[in-house]
């Protein structure tokens, strides 16, 4: 993640690395720390440099110089892994408005063992995110600051996991989290603390498994103001078969927040199947209700020998801070993990396999779907999506779909700052699909051709108002030793202004770079 300014963080986000900080550094490790540096060079011509309406754009050269690191970690009692980049830039002109100095980005979690049964989890990243769904987004490139503000996150969560003999399995959560996005404070700076407790069947229960948990969430958002949720559930599944499960939920929900009116609460059940026709194949799926209507879920997998498959629809009340807290993205890693777990069943091995592929042929780590947008509100989402990943002998391709809906549930009035009055109701209630493709040939063991795109639209429901964008790229990769590559890359951006106007920008942009990792 890419943060464009540097901003000093509120106590809470100061607070955070440092804790993250002296768990690694008071962890036992039995395992070395793997510490990776790096450094690059890159020449850009593009002429649209900060993304403006085709009739105002500009065209010049941008010089960056980036240094970074990744850290990793991996024993009995401590995983941890930790990223961090910085970006210079400098611009024929750079007295245009809406470009980035410098940037840089950061990402670090870590799971601690604390004791036999005690465990704590840290999470701490930040970087840009799109304030409208409509509008240039930030994969779009690294200079332009339009439609885009810089977004803190972080996450201590301790945790006490027991097991019972082989009857029980039992889970106790604390967790205490924030989301800040700096210097856009009509986006409600806000904390949450939650608690979790559930009860799990153990393997003594081979026929008949059950469970049972309940939660509650505090949260304080500047903006919108306090809320909370509370969520009880009991769950059972029946083995009807080596193959096939029957599943079946029951519970209750209560939100707190200021409605659009009717429900926030109510009873909620589900009923549903596991099918595992073969150790490469699932499907589980559920249909229910809860106090928004009637809901379901599906989630699919397939593998095959070069090949692996998944599909996932989930219809969940969430919000925005939420989707920061846990980003919404398809994990290229691990779908590449999934396809190679036939041929390398060790997963150190297979980790090391995976990071080794990404590399050698330039695949990025995740492909994002719906655009994360910022609001106040809680809403209803509905989302779709699926993915596959295959490998070939000389050649690789990654490609997701997705289709999501979000509808607001909560008063508009907590966003009325975010986009000004004309543009008010814009992302109240959205439609989003889109499809995202990465296509890689290697040419020789240390070159290799690559191909994506990019294609989304999104719509507001209210207004009526459709932007489309798109993204393609081709590029040409050569490892030139063991530490140092080399890169050249041609991209081709369109998209919507966001104004409600209907105007369009486009961008065609030509990079070399040089890398190294040491």
């Amino acid at each position: 993640m890419t943060i464009t300014t540097a901003k000093r963080p509120d106590r809470a986000l100061l607070l955070t690395p440092l804790a993250l900080a002296a768990l690694l550094l008071s962890a036992e490790c039995r395992a070395d720390w793997k510490f990776v540096p790096s450094a690059g060079v890159t020449e850009t011509y593009t002429d649209n440099v900060n993304l403006q309406p085709d009739d105002r754009a500009h065209g010049q050269f941008v010089s960056e110089a980036m240094g970074g690191f990744a850290l990793t970690q991996r024993s009995a009692r401590l995983q941890a892994a930790a990223s961090a980049r910085l970006h210079q830039f400098a611009y024929t002109n750079g007295e245009l408005p809406n470009l980035n100095d410098r940037s840089y980005d950061y990402s670090a979690a870590a799971l601690a063992k604390l004791a036999d049964d005690l465990f704590l989890d840290v999470y701490a990243a930040g970087g840009p995110q799109s304030i409208s769904a409509f509008g240039p987004q930030v994969s779009d490139n690294l200079y332009s600051t339009g439609n885009r503000t810089n977004v803190k996150s972080w996450r201590i969560s301790p945790y006490v996991q027991h097991h019972y003999g082989n009857v029980v399995d039992m889970l106790l959560r604390y967790s205490r989290d924030g989301v800040d996005a700096g210097e856009r404070n009509a986006f409600g700076s806000s904390t949450s603390s939650s608690g979790s407790l559930s009860f799990n069947s153990g393997t003594a229960f081979h026929t008949v498994g059950w469970g049972l948990s309940v939660n509650h969430q505090e949260m304080q958002n500047r903006a919108a103001g306090p809320s909370s949720s509370s969520n009880a559930l009991a769950n059972l599944r029946l083995r009807y078969s080596q193959r096939l499960s029957l599943t079946a939920s029951g519970g209750y929900d209560e939100y707190d927040y200021q409605s659009l009116g009717g429900r926030t609460s109510g009873r909620n059940w589900t009923g549903g199947f596991i099918w595992t026709p073969s150790s490469r194949t699932s499907l589980q799926l559920s249909y229910g209700r809860r106090y928004f209507g009637k809901t379901g879920s599906l989630a699919a997998s397939h593998r095959s020998r070069r090949s692996v498959w998944s599909i996932n629809y989930s219809d969940a009340i969430t919000t925005t801070r939420q989707q920061f807290l846990l980003p919404s993205t398809i994990d290229t890693a691990a779908l590449l993990d999934t396809l190679f777990s036939a041929s390398i069943p060790d997963p150190v091995l297979r980790q090391q396999a995976v990071q080794a592929y990404l590399q050698a042929t330039g695949l990025p780590p995740s492909l994002a779907n719906n655009v994360n947008y910022l609001s106040n509100r809680y809403m209803r989402q509905k989302q779709l999506q699926a993915a596959v990943a295959f490998n070939w002998a000389h050649s690789s391709l990654v490609t997701s779909v997705y289709k999501s809906e979000r509808t607001a549930l909560s008063l508009q009035q907590s966003d009325s700052e975010l986009l000004g009055s004309q543009l008010a109701t814009l992302n109240d209630n959205t439609r989003q699909r889109g499809v995202n493709s990465v296509f890689v040939y290697r040419l020789s063991s240390r070159t290799s051709a690559t191909a994506s795109a990019s294609l989304s639209r999104v719509s507001s429901l209210d207004t009526g108002f459709t932007e489309n964008h798109s993204q393609l790229r081709v590029g040409l990769a050569r490892r030139i030793d063991r530490r140092l590559n080399a890169a050249v890359d041609l991209r081709h951006v369109r998209g919507g202004s966001g104004a409600g106007t209907g105007r369009t920008y486009s961008e065609n942009a030509l990079s070399a770079s040089l890398s190294a990792q040491f």
